[in-house]
């Protein structure tokens, strides 16, 4: 076996440079053209096979083992950055107005090419194949489109593996949990419809703000009396507009957010979940005399940890770190479009800990100011090799 280590370390610097040009040129879920060129640039001049674009800007690749016949594992990084104006002042900051990397997507992708420069330099160290795979829109379900263009198959995915920079894990430690580990994630808009009027006379009017307050306050009840308080349910709303004037009456308050929950049996409680978000919605509305649409966006299942795939990359971890104590059990809320893969093949997603407030890198996602402790990347590329090597070495 050849030294991970040692070929890791010597390749520390161009793995910065990767992520510091991803993070300085960030593009939005889909519209990642420049990303996807560089990506298929990197990896053809590794000599990796059947590199493809496909659902607009995401990448795969093929990288075969001399060793023989074997199993297929997927890795998976995102790609898309998110509509934040950065505030990090970094000499690297987003070139893009409006557009910054603020969840730690330029890293994985920076991780994942380091990785297949690793791998392809000694596929005659394994057998079976390694799928890579670059995938775009991810903060917006764009795994479920990859899994309906056939990412899964030709040739088919065994196993997948994927890892999350994370800025509430200090530095050194990583979030390695079995089963369920991140919650059902729904994504609504709401339109609350009233009848427009003046201020001074409301009793001609139907106040469609008043009905957004009551149904905001209202749905908070779904995680104290509707569902059992040990089941985490959050019902958050991240947007409402509505209004003209501040005399006006409107008839019309638009409302945008979340639902997540981290119940057993999600195909059973999900409807319970919405059927219930719903009632509480329609019986406000109709004590106020209002009407109400609402919309669902495709969003995440939760994200399901298969516990024999834990069992190798917790031993990787081990042979990266020197340690089995900074080991954290994770689970949260928060929606990880690698979910989507979780549900259908074993899989599993390490969270490798930034939080270092010496080096400003514990805000948190989607933050203006969010920032990485670059010196854990390497600790992601050596995590990564360890793990597919073991996967596809396995007896």
């Amino acid at each position: 076996m050849f030294d991970i280590k040692k070929e890791v370390a010597a390749l520390e610097n161009e793995l910065i440079t990767l992520r510091r040009d991803f993070h300085a040129h960030p593009e939005l879920g889909y519209q990642e053209f420049l990303t996807s060129k560089k990506i298929c640039g990197y990896l053809t001049a590794l000599g990796l096979e059947d590199i493809q674009t496909i659902t607009k800007t995401g990448v795969t690749a093929i990288l075969r083992g001399t060793k023989g016949e074997g199993k297929t594992i997927m890795l998976r990084a995102d790609m898309d950055a998110l509509p934040v104006e950065e505030m990090t002042g970094l000499p690297f900051a987003s070139q893009n107005k409006g557009v910054m990397h603020a969840c730690g997507h330029d890293s994985h992708m920076a991780i994942q090419l380091i990785v297949a420069k690793i791998l392809a330099a000694h596929k005659d160290e394994f057998s079976g194949i390694v799928k890579f795979v670059f995938q775009p829109n991810e903060e917006e379900a764009g795994a479920l489109n990859m899994i309906e263009a056939s990412v899964l198959e030709n040739p088919h995915v065994d196993a997948a593996l994927a890892l999350h920079l994370w800025s509430s894990i200090k530095t050194g430690h990583i979030g390695l949990s079995e089963g369920p580990i991140l919650g059902t994630t729904e994504e609504f808009e709401l339109e609350i419809i009233g009848k427009a009027g003046h201020t001074s006379t409301p009793h001609t009017a139907k106040d469609a703000i008043l009905g957004a307050c009551s149904v905001v306050q209202a749905l908070q009840v779904l995680g104290t009396r509707e569902f059992d308080p040990l089941l985490p349910i959050a019902v958050m709303f991240g947007h409402i507009e509505g209004g003209t004037a501040r005399n006006i009456i409107t008839d019309s308050v638009k409302l945008g957010g979340t639902i997540r929950f981290l119940f057993p049996d999600e195909e059973v409680n999900k409807p319970k979940v919405l059927a219930a978000f719903e009632r509480v919605i329609a019986g406000t509305c109709m004590a106020l005399g209002l009407e109400y649409k609402i919309k669902y966006i495709p969003s995440n299942p939760s994200l399901f940890n298969d516990a024999k795939m834990v069992s190798i990359v917790r031993a990787a971890a081990e042979e990266t770190f020197g340690t089995r104590d900074n080991v954290d059990d994770f689970r949260s809320l928060a929606g990880e479009d690698f979910a989507e893969f979780s549900q259908r093949v074993p899989s599993v997603m390490t969270w490798v800990g930034i939080a270092d407030p010496e080096k400003k890198s514990d805000f948190p996602h989607h933050h203006a100011q969010f920032d990485i402790d670059e010196s854990m990347m390497k600790y992601g590329v050596e995590l990564q090799v360890r793990s597919v090597l073991s996967y596809l070495n396995q007896d």
